[in-house]
């Protein structure tokens, strides 16, 4: 049996993986954070497992590369890692003193700190409304584009504040979550290019996924959920498993606080 992880992050899953394909299986580790393949091969040298730095929508090059043609199931689970959020070098973090990047490959692409200097404001609005749904997305930009005037934006715990400055503090959304958690959300959103990467990949996994075989999505907010519950409404390529995504149950947010807005849904290749 061979199997795919598509995010290996921190390797929790990963590691099931492997557990479960046992000695005679194989499981395919993907990610594009080269820290987190290099952690991965480390931790987890003892198991039948290959690394790949990629993106997951390259899986076809990937399974080239390691001759296999087609597999009996992946998993992706979408978003962020904890280790990710855990590196105060790289701005995921509010907290993070380290530079506003939030890229998932460091030499790739262009960081979020370029992104928001050079923008125009209406721009930035659109961008940070779409991606992140942010109600108070223009009053944001207009506080972006008044700093910046200044001086440059940098910092990620400097980029935190100032959004938490533009949003009106008595929202129900400040209650729920830090009140820039949508618009970190939309910058490395837009980075990383992660709803056009999960796009793709959902049109090119069937055609390497075995008659039977599955794909299950962890996805952590509605943009991601809705483009998985799309792709899998196509009963020419799956037989969809869940009819309705599976949330954690109340004792695993209280061990897991990240799990709250875990979505997962699943599927099976006709």
């Amino acid at each position: 049996m061979t199997v795919v992880d598509g995010t290996l992050g921190g390797g929790g899953h990963t590691r099931l993986l492997a557990e479960i394909v046992g000695p005679t299986g194989r499981v395919i580790a993907i990610d594009r954070d080269p820290e987190a393949i290099k952690r991965g091969a480390d931790e987890l040298a003892e198991l039948p497992i290959r690394f790949a730095q990629a993106n997951f929508c390259n899986l076809p090059e990937v399974l080239d590369a390691v001759e296999v043609d087609k597999i009996d199931g992946m998993l992706l689970d979408v978003g962020i890692s904890s280790d990710q959020l855990a590196d105060r070098e790289r701005g995921f973090s509010f907290e993070s003193d380290g530079p506003l990047d939030l890229r998932f490959d460091p030499t790739e692409g262009e960081p979020a700190w370029r992104l928001v200097n050079r923008l125009r404001p209406e721009t930035l609005a659109d961008l940070i409304y779409e991606f992140g749904e942010e109600r108070h997305s223009r009053r944001i930009a207009r506080r972006i584009a008044q700093v910046r005037e200044r001086n440059p934006i940098e910092s990620a715990k400097e980029f935190a504040k100032l959004v938490a400055s533009a949003v009106p503090r008595k929202t129900t959304q400040q209650k729920r979550i830090h009140p820039a958690t949508r618009t970190f959300q939309a910058l490395r959103i837009a980075v990383n290019e992660e709803l056009k990467s999960l796009q793709v990949a959902l049109e090119r996994i069937p055609h390497r996924l075995k008659s039977g075989g599955r794909l299950a999505v962890i996805s952590f907010h509605s943009l991601e959920d809705r483009l998985v519950k799309k792709a899998f409404r196509s009963p020419q390529v799956w037989k969809c498993l869940t009819s309705s995504p599976i949330e954690a149950a109340a004792d695993e947010v209280a061990r897991n606080r990240r799990s709250r807005s875990a979505r997962l849904r699943a599927a099976e290749r006709i």
